[in-house]
């Protein structure tokens, strides 16, 4: 764990000096959320944990909208800013690929999102892109989520599951999200109810909570990981896609163990994945 970063409060926003590792494109971009938007100036304005920010980098310097009261409720843990990623960087450079892998990917961080948000954004990301995601995400926030003002513009929050869990498939038929949309409305029941209990599940093993995760209809072994990975913050979790599939298999063959890269084979697989994605090879 590190924490070698400075904090200067600038009255509105907040500079951090000295963190490593901190690439908006490469944290917003590499499909772990779906909230966040980028400007004409680099900039990237977004919604997390009901809290609405601009992000901006000037050189080495991290600038975040809000106070220094956001920033140690939301911000720091959100970015996950006392972990080491170049230490995780180096421990994870097992071969020639994951040297070539990690050092594509520098200024990855893996966000703590939400967990409800991140359980319904990743049913809506089944065999979908992420452009389509976004707008689906959007279009759910603006319907049923609260308004938060924001640089004179109104952003929403994400729906809580609670809210989610009154409506029918027909109050979601205009997000065109297709059959997705009884996945979205059973998920939000079963957290609204107890039935699952996400932070529960966050303090469990990934095995209890993938198979508690997969207990939901439409929920199946990619999903889960996502979730174990990005909301839970079980970030040995390994999560496969057609893309990962690929890497693994040109560069690692059949029956690759990612307990290889234990305890951080989440971070690993988004070094691999935004590699591979980005169409480099070797």
């Amino acid at each position: 764990m590190s924490s070698d970063f400075v904090i200067l409060d600038h009255c509105g926003e907040i500079e951090i000096q000295g963190v490593l590792d901190f690439d908006l494109e490469r944290i917003f971009e590499c499909g772990q959320c779906f909230r966040w938007s980028v400007c004409a100036d680099g900039s990237y304005v977004g919604v997390a944990h009901g809290v609405a920010a601009r992000l901006r980098k000037v050189e080495d310097r991290v600038f975040i909208s809000g106070t220094l009261d956001d920033f140690d409720r939301v911000w720091r843990d959100y970015f996950d800013l006392d972990r080491d990623y170049s230490a995780i960087r180096a421990q994870l450079c097992i071969d020639d690929f994951m040297r070539k892998a990690t050092e594509f990917g520098v200024g990855i961080r893996i966000l703590r999102q939400d967990q409800w948000e991140t359980l319904c954004s990743f049913i809506i990301s089944q065999c979908n892109n992420i452009p389509r995601i976004k707008k689906i995400v959007s279009a759910l926030c603006h319907a049923f989520g609260d308004v938060v003002e924001f640089e004179g513009v109104q952003f929403h929050t994400f729906p809580t599951a609670e809210r989610i869990s009154v409506l029918n498939e027909e109050d979601l038929a205009p997000l065109r999200c297709g059959y997705r949309a009884a996945y979205i409305i059973g998920a939000a029941r079963a957290v609204a109810c107890g039935d699952i209990d996400l932070d529960v599940l966050s303090h469990s093993s990934p095995e209890v909570a993938r198979r508690g995760l997969k207990s939901l209809r439409g929920i199946g072994d990619k999903v889960a990981d996502c979730v174990l990975l990005f909301g839970l913050n079980m970030l040995d979790a390994f999560p496969l896609d057609v893309w990962m599939k690929r890497a693994v298999s040109e560069h690692y063959g059949k029956g690759f163990d990612p307990s290889v890269f234990s305890p951080y084979a989440g971070i690993a697989q988004q070094y691999i994945f935004h590699y591979v994605r980005n169409g480099r090879v070797g």
